[in-house]
């Protein structure tokens, strides 16, 4: 978020854009591709709801923003308004510097960049972090999150899904697998079932 405000021009549109777009991508674990398609009608900053319509899978949700990532998005919203009047492109939501929708390629180029500066490179045969990352980490931290509060993650992980925009409740629970934090969750779940359904079939 930082390098992102040190973006050229400093004073100008583009860095706030992605000041915007990746918080709003590390706090609702949004797909890219869902974020910089987002047109204004889609977004309602009063009631702090976002319209995903037709995203992967052909399915829409919508998605309940923090009150914090509200607050930013309405920053963001009034500056853009005031730089760019009248867009080139009224209908998006984030626009680049010359007042046109932003897309992937652009948003996932600059986090390149960004990354490149930092010296994120790949390491022990993974590849280099990703902008569409800040998805699976949203999803592993809330699910760690649950488990640290105790709640009963079955139950949760319906609505996550559901958060999340997945086809399936399988396709959330390969997030426990996400960290390691995780993945003890998941052995540990495991052996309790093993040995619940072992000492049935002794009985």
């Amino acid at each position: 978020m930082k390098a992102a405000a040190e973006l050229s021009p400093v004073d100008g549109l583009r860095p706030r854009t992605y000041i915007a777009l990746f918080g709003l991508l590390a706090s609702t674990g949004l797909r890219i591709s869902e974020a910089v398609k987002l047109r204004r009608s889609d977004v309602d900053l009063k009631q702090g709801v976002l319209r995903i319509l037709e995203s992967k899978f052909r399915k829409s949700r919508l998605v309940v923003i923090h009150p914090t990532t509200r607050i930013q998005l309405q920053a963001y919203e009034r500056f853009r308004d005031q730089y760019h009047y009248p867009p080139r492109d009224p209908g998006a939501f984030f626009l680049s510097e010359r007042g046109k929708a932003l897309n992937r390629t652009m948003a996932e180029n600059t986090f390149w960049r960004i990354s490149r500066r930092f010296g994120w490179n790949a390491a022990g045969g993974r590849s280099c972090p990703r902008l569409y990352d800040l998805r699976h980490t949203f999803a592993c931290r809330r699910l760690l999150q649950w488990y640290r509060e105790g709640v009963n993650i079955d139950h949760a992980i319906a609505s996550l899904s559901t958060y999340l925009g997945h086809e399936t409740l399988r396709d959330t629970y390969w997030y426990l697998t996400g960290i390691p934090e995780l993945m003890v969750i998941a052995t540990t779940r495991f052996e309790c079932f093993a040995k619940k359904h072992h000492q049935e079939a002794l009985s």
